[in-house]
């Protein structure tokens, strides 16, 4: 599905005002200043906006202007949300935690809207802007903190990849059925995390060869048992000839713990379930008890902290 705002549907010195608007009601609450005063108030800009599951695409393309995230602006919205800004049209600085992120053409940075944060665009721009729950994005990075406002290189590596697949998704997101788009999201933002790996701030001392094996077992005996309702740390353990506390020790240098593996591979499991046209007649709470959760209620709160929507909302993409 996909939604286009434009600020051609109100009079021109409206215009600036509306954009404000607009920006707040796709993105978080925020301030906007032209660069320099528009003629008459004229201010030209449009979103297109396209929603995967979990995942949030839009295409802003405006003129020049000075975004702003201030305290205020947090203290009256508290969204918790990354957002990755890929530079497709001119230049554009993404401001945050004391740095600056220069993106021309290829480029990306993300920036996160718990803290405040500036985008500086001196002429017309276009940007691909991605939207990922808060909670997502530290799952799968440690001290994402030190990755803001970090410019990453569409010219290489991958960063270079990321931006192929977002253009080819720019292109063929319309066609995507339901399912097909849960995994196209999953492996965005898979390819999202990778680019960000290649930062200097992201690395971390490496790991042995046996350790590498040995965590990688786990998650594979956990992924081949989430539908198992007796599925813990212990359990694994033992299926594995380890000890739960040699587990926990492997899970160090990873982006979470071993429990926080366990409880996200459901919670991903639940979100396949929930678009999978042969389980449409299945209840919610039924699905969630078939990949380990015992408590409805619990299991919808920590779904609505995984992926910004209720179980229930999610479902409907499939409509």
């Amino acid at each position: 599905m996909n939604h286009l705002l434009s600020t051609d549907v109100v009079p021109r010195s409206q215009r600036l005002a509306y954009w404000t608007d607009m920006i707040c009601n796709v993105y978080v609450q925020l301030g906007c200043d032209p660069v320099k005063q528009p003629e008459r108030g004229a201010f030209d800009g449009r979103i297109l906006q396209h929603d995967l599951p979990g995942l949030n695409v839009s295409v802003v393309s405006s003129g020049a202007q000075h975004v702003t995230r201030t305290p205020s602006h947090i203290a009256r919205s508290s969204d918790d949300y990354f957002l990755a800004a890929f530079q497709s049209r001119g230049t554009g600085i993404v401001r945050q935690d004391g740095r600056d992120a220069l993106l021309q053409v290829g480029d990306f940075a993300i920036y996160d809207t718990t803290r405040p944060y500036e985008l500086v665009f001196d002429a017309d721009f276009e940007q691909i802007v991605l939207k990922v729950p808060g909670q997502q994005l530290r799952s799968a990075l440690r001290d994402t903190e030190k990755l803001t406002a970090t410019t990453v290189s569409g010219r290489e590596g991958a960063g270079h990849l990321m931006m192929s697949m977002i253009r080819t998704l720019r292109e063929d997101i319309d066609t995507l059925q339901p399912a097909s788009a849960c995994a196209v999201a999953h492996g965005v933002q898979s390819i999202l995390v990778a680019g960000l790996q290649t930062l200097p701030a992201a690395r971390t001392r490496g790991v042995s060869q046996l350790t590498a094996y040995q965590l990688a077992r786990v998650k594979r005996s956990i992924d081949e048992r989430l539908a198992d309702p007796t599925l813990s740390i212990g359990s694994v353990a033992a299926t594995l000839g380890m000890s739960a506390g040699h587990i926990h020790r492997l899970f160090r240098n990873e982006p979470m713990t071993a429990a926080q593996y366990l409880w996200e591979r459901r919670l991903d499991a639940c979100s396949r379930d929930l678009l999978e046209p042969r389980l449409a007649g299945r209840p919610v709470a039924e699905i969630a008890y078939g990949r380990g959760f015992n408590d409805a209620a619990h299991f919808s709160r920590a779904f609505r902290e995984r992926f910004g929507c209720s179980p229930t909302e999610w479902r409907r993409q499939k409509a």
